[in-house]
C-alpha cells in the first residue's frame, strides 16, 4: 500500500505549529501573597489616645490583587526610627472585606466606578509611661499588614506624634446665661512652669445642638492657679448650646507649631433664649422750638449700642404749666407712647404740643425678640 506523503506532512505540520503556539516560557513562580505595606498611615493625637488610619492594600508585593488579608501589627516605639515590630502594641484581626479575584495586576478597588476601600482605624492609649514634659519627645508609629499565613512584606511609612503630658481638663465648668452672653466659669489648673518651648492655654468649644456643628468660641491662657472665666458673646440667640473645655499644649519647635489637645470636660447644655432687655437710653434732652411757626418740641439721647437694638418706644405725659412739681411727678406715671412704629435713631419730634403746657418724655429701647428695656430718667419742657 502506497503512503500519501502530502496528506500526511500537513497534519503533522499543524500539530508543530500549535504546540510552539501554547509555549509562553518557563513558568512563573507562585505569588507570596504578601500585602504591600500602606504608604498613607496618619497620627492624630488627644488626651492619651492616639487614633491612626490608613488604607487597606489591594495589591501584593508581587502587583497581584490582594484576595485575602490577614492581621496587622501596630508598632509602636519611643526611638525616631522602628526598623522591625518585635512586640506590637496590637495585634488587628483581619477586616471583614470579601476576598478578591486573583489574575488582573488593576486591584478591583482603583477600577472605574468602584468605591475605594474605607481607612481602617485604630486608636491606642498611650501609656503613661511614655509620657514626659519634654516637649520634643516623640513617639513613633507604623504599622505591618499580614496575609494569610501570618507573613508580611514590611513596615508602613513612619509617623510621629508629640510624647509630652497633657493638662487635664477643668473638673467644675458652669454656664450662666445673661444679657452680655454665656459666661463659663472654671478653676484653672495653673501652667506648667519652667518648661521651655511649651505654651497652654484653655480652648472653648461650641456646638450647636441642631446641626452638630463645632466651633472655637475662644481661647484663655491657662496662666496661675485659681478662678478662671470666659463670655462667649458670638453666639445666636433662641438655639440649643452645647459647650466644652479642652487644655491645649503648645509646642515651639523651630520651623513649626504643634497644637495637642487634652481630655474635654463633660458638655454643658445652654439654651439661648433671650429674655434680656437692651440697656436703658441714658442723655435724654428736651428743646422746645415754635417762634413764628407751629410748635414743636425735639428730643435726643445717647444712642444705645447693643447688637441687636431693633429701635426706641417714646413716652409722653402733659400737665399745665403752674402744676406742683408733685402733680407733675403723679402725671410722670402715667405717660403714653406717642409713636406707633419703632423709632430708628436716638431722636424724636413731638409736634402735637400746645401752648401753657408742660411735656415730661421718657424713651425706652427694645430689641429685635421685643424685649424692652425700662424707660430712661424723664425730661420735661415748657410750650409759653
Amino acid at each position: 500500500m502506497r503512503l500519501n506523503l502530502g496528506k500526511l506532512i500537513a497534519p503533522i505540520a499543524l500539530c508543530l505549529l500549535l504546540a510552539s503556539c501554547a509555549q509562553t516560557g518557563p513558568p512563573l513562580p507562585p505569588s507570596l501573597e504578601l500585602p504591600k505595606p500602606p504608604n498613607d498611615l496618619r497620627a492624630s493625637r488627644k488626651g492619651n489616645r492616639v487614633t491612626l488610619s490608613w488604607s487597606e492594600p489591594t495589591l501584593t508585593t508581587d502587583r497581584q490583587s490582594v484576595r485575602y488579608i490577614g492581621p496587622t501589627k501596630v508598632c509602636r516605639s519611643s526611638d525616631s526610627e522602628i526598623t522591625a515590630c518585635g512586640n506590637p502594641a496590637a495585634m488587628l484581626p483581619a477586616p471583614p472585606a470579601a476576598p478578591q479575584k486573583r489574575g488582573s495586576k488593576r486591584p478591583a478597588a482603583q477600577k472605574s466606578g468602584a468605591p475605594r476601600p474605607a481607612p481602617l482605624t485604630y486608636t491606642d492609649t498611650l501609656p503613661v509611661a511614655m509620657q514626659g514634659r519634654d516637649p520634643a519627645a516623640e513617639v513613633t508609629y507604623a504599622v505591618e499588614v499580614l496575609n494569610r499565613s501570618a507573613r508580611g512584606a514590611g513596615l508602613s511609612n513612619r509617623v510621629h506624634v508629640p510624647a509630652v503630658v497633657t493638662m487635664p481638663p477643668p473638673s467644675d465648668l458652669a454656664a450662666e446665661l445673661t444679657g452680655d452672653g454665656v459666661v463659663l466659669t472654671w478653676t484653672s489648673a495653673g501652667e506648667s512652669q519652667n518648661v521651655p518651648l511649651l505654651q497652654q492655654r484653655y480652648r472653648i468649644y461650641r456646638r450647636d445642638e441642631s446641626s452638630g456643628k463645632d466651633a472655637i468660641a475662644g481661647e484663655v491662657p491657662v496662666g496661675g492657679p485659681g478662678p478662671a472665666h470666659f463670655t462667649d458673646s458670638s453666639f445666636e440667640w433662641e438655639r440649643t448650646y452645647l459647650y466644652r473645655i479642652t487644655a491645649v499644649s503648645i509646642i515651639k519647635r523651630p520651623a513649626s507649631e504643634v497644637q495637642l489637645e487634652g481630655d474635654d470636660t463633660a458638655p454643658l447644655r445652654v439654651i439661648a433664649h433671650d429674655v434680656f432687655p437692651p440697656s436703658v437710653p441714658a442723655g435724654l434732652q428736651a428743646a422746645y422750638s415754635g417762634e413764628g411757626q407751629k410748635p414743636f418740641i425735639d428730643l435726643i439721647w445717647a444712642p444705645v449700642t447693643n447688637a441687636d437694638l431693633a429701635g426706641y418706644n417714646v413716652y409722653r405725659s402733659e400737665y399745665l404749666s403752674e402744676t406742683k412739681s408733685a402733680a407733675a411727678e403723679k402725671a410722670g406715671e402715667k405717660m403714653v407712647k406717642l409713636n406707633s412704629e419703632l423709632v430708628k435713631s436716638p431722636s424724636y419730634r413731638d409736634s402735637a404740643v400746645v401752648s401753657g403746657k408742660t411735656y415730661s418724655y421718657s424713651v425706652s429701647a427694645v430689641d429685635v425678640r421685643g424685649n424692652e428695656s425700662h424707660r430712661s430718667e424723664a425730661t420735661s419742657e415748657p410750650v409759653p
